[in-house]
């Protein structure tokens, strides 16, 4: 998918994946994990049921431990939505994506975990709303960049 293509697939031309995520997280009282499967299921259009994304919750808060940021392990799912069929050790287009979410999010934050960047983003006002948008961009910005390449 293409760079134009990626504000075409949301609810409006222009619209981006980090227009959606607060209905998500503040109208709904979401967790940054469920939050960022839930825009994303939207955005994309991905065809998750509500039950699917119930799943998610346990990802919250670095897997309620401070360990994997949970914005990050739901954008992790999202493409694996988008770029597995059938078993992930069979899509050539996984791994490269993962690995470039990974890498912008520890150039961004100097770690994936949620006990080393909630410290640098977290804001008791606004939860972990940084975060949230900073994980909308940098998927929007890895799929952009690898449907460009492909």
């Amino acid at each position: 998918m293409g760079g134009a293509d990626l504000y075409q697939c949301g609810k409006g031309i222009g619209m981006g994946l980090k227009d959606l995520y607060a209905k998500y997280y503040y109208d709904q009282n979401y967790n940054c994990a469920e939050t960022m499967i839930r825009a994303g299921n939207e955005y994309y259009d991905l065809g998750m049921h509500d039950r699917d994304m119930i799943a998610f919750g346990g990802f919250g808060a670095g897997i309620q431990t401070g360990n994997t940021c949970g914005a990050i392990l739901a954008a992790v799912s999202i493409l694996s939505m988008k770029y597995v069929e059938k078993k992930a050790h069979e899509s050539a287009d996984i791994r490269p994506v993962t690995t470039a979410l990974m890498r912008k999010f520890n150039e961004r934050y100097g770690s994936v975990l949620c006990k080393d960047i909630k410290p640098q983003s977290f804001r008791p006002e606004v939860r972990c709303k940084a975060t949230i948008e900073a994980a909308c961009d940098i998927l929007e910005q890895v799929m952009a960049e690898y449907g460009a390449e492909k």
